[in-house]
């Protein structure tokens, strides 16, 4: 009987006998549980992917998650933090209690099909240029396969997965942190889409985001311009002087900006401007001075336009602290499983992805490489799972769900997240979770090993959200 039962799993799993010679029960039965929930895990992904909301509007995207984490036993607490689209679900009780992150919100412009070949499935709509349609839905899968674990009495402990919407503008999580939803975790998992599949033990960018209003006089463009004080005026000075700083900054900064309002019509001295700056480095303590300069400038730009000036701070996040203890457990998950193998179809729908972005048409990259060395400077964009890994010790995992080389947040990421490529990537990702956190809730030593390295990264630095006070910008 015995035999019949680990044949079955087999089957199920996909798994060759050699590789499940050297799984756990316990891991061969997290994997057998994504596979058991796996079509029902891409109708949900394929469902947030197609309704594409952005942040904090993602109403739909959600209650899938949160409505088949219910379904499943989870008791979900919705509308956390003061977000409606934040929600939280939990099983089990007691120590360790580990936490998984998902993330669900699109990027507005770059809507697309399931094509090889740009195409818009929505004119001007957004799109999951990011995969956080199968982010979400990939950390979901790997909780309800440890809250199937703990039900039958294998594990013990608590498991809770976090819905986390806006990361993409305004960083949802800082007013979740705020909140003190993830004091009581012992350990947070979270995973990326990528084009490469590995453990992560690369930081982050630290950011700080701020608007800056100008205020002057309108008056007639031609008429009499000698009455105006222009707001567009002030906006061009401030850009023009951001542009020079440029030069005289270390390499690791980054200063991005969006020009909102720079005035309506072209016969009119606008009296409001309206700019979006963004600020970052690889740490918190080198973007501060950079964010204290650029603000002075806003008010040297008004000074010269003789205009009045507001800046309101919309987030700051923390780059991420790694956590290489964790990572070296992850790896090793990566490298029971192996690589994610391709049909000769998606390896044809890549290249055409690479040739359309003019990249080397060299397919798909989901090869495991030994665990990589953690680089001082990363480069690369921000998260703000960055926060949150300085609250809890977070164990990071990118896996592979589009081609080598595909520009990120853009039309092409959006193509694969809605067919077989990503669905593949996916799946992986909650199968390597999940076993990842059978190793936490097996292993104490472990567990503390991964809180040792934590707290000596984070040393005495006491964590500081940069958020402003009053609840988050819904709606805005």
């Amino acid at each position: 009987m015995k035999k019949i039962v680990l044949l079955s799993l087999l089957l199920l799993t996909g798994l060759q006998p050699a590789l499940s010679q050297r799984l756990s029960k316990d891991k061969k039965q997290v994997i057998a549980s994504v596979e058991n929930h796996k079509e029902e895990l891409i109708k949900i992904s394929d469902s947030i992917w197609s309704a594409a909301e952005i942040a904090f509007q993602e109403e739909k995207s959600s209650a899938y998650l949160a409505d088949y984490a219910e379904a499943n036993g989870f008791t979900v607490e919705r509308g956390v933090a003061g977000i409606p689209t934040a929600f939280t679900a939990t099983y089990g009780s007691g120590k360790p209690v580990i936490g998984i992150l998902g993330e669900f919100d699109a990027l507005p412009g770059i809507s697309q099909k399931a094509s090889p070949e740009k195409d818009p499935l929505v004119e001007g709509g957004a799109g999951h240029g990011c995969g956080h349609n199968l982010f979400g839905t990939a950390s979901l899968g790997a909780a309800l396969a440890i809250k199937e674990q703990i039900e039958k009495g294998e594990i013990e402990g608590t498991i809770r997965f976090y819905g986390t919407p806006a990361e993409e503008k305004y960083f949802g999580k800082l007013w979740m942190i705020r909140a003190g939803l993830f004091d009581d975790l012992d350990v947070c998992l979270d995973w990326h889409p990528s084009a490469t599949t590995k453990a992560d033990v690369q930081s982050s960018l630290a950011l700080v985001d701020f608007i800056v209003e100008f205020r002057g006089q309108a008056a007639h463009a031609a008429a009499d311009p000698w009455n105006g004080r222009s707001a567009s005026d002030a906006l061009e000075l401030y850009t023009t002087g951001i542009n020079y700083y440029r030069e005289h900054i270390k390499p690791t900064v980054r200063i991005h900006y969006h020009i909102q309002d720079g005035g309506q019509v072209v016969n009119v001295v606008p009296d409001y401007s309206k700019i979006w700056v963004r600020v970052r480095d690889t740490k918190r303590e080198g973007l501060t001075p950079v964010y204290e300069h650029v603000k002075k400038m806003a008010e040297g730009a008004a000074i010269m336009a003789d205009v009045e000036h507001e800046i309101s701070l919309v987030s700051g996040i923390y780059e991420v602290l790694v956590n290489r203890t964790g990572g070296a457990a992850m790896q090793e998950n990566l490298e029971m499983l192996g690589p994610i193998e391709y049909t000769e179809e998606e390896i044809a729908f890549g290249k055409k992805i690479q040739e359309a972005t003019e990249k080397p048409q060299v397919g798909m990259d989901s090869e495991i490489r030994p665990l990589e060395d953690t680089k001082e400077n990363p480069g690369g964009g921000s998260t703000d799972v960055g926060d949150v890994s300085w609250v809890v010790p977070t164990v990071r995992l990118g896996v592979t769900v589009a081609p080598k080389d595909t520009p990120w947040h853009s039309w092409a990421v959006v193509a694969c997240g809605g067919m077989s490529i990503g669905h593949k990537g996916m799946i992986r990702a909650a199968k390597i979770l999940a076993m990842t956190a059978t190793d936490l809730y097996n292993d104490e030593k472990l567990v503390e090993e991964v809180k040792s390295e934590f707290r000596e990264r984070k040393g005495d630095h006491e964590y500081k959200g940069m958020i402003p006070d009053g609840p988050p910008p819904v709606g805005n």
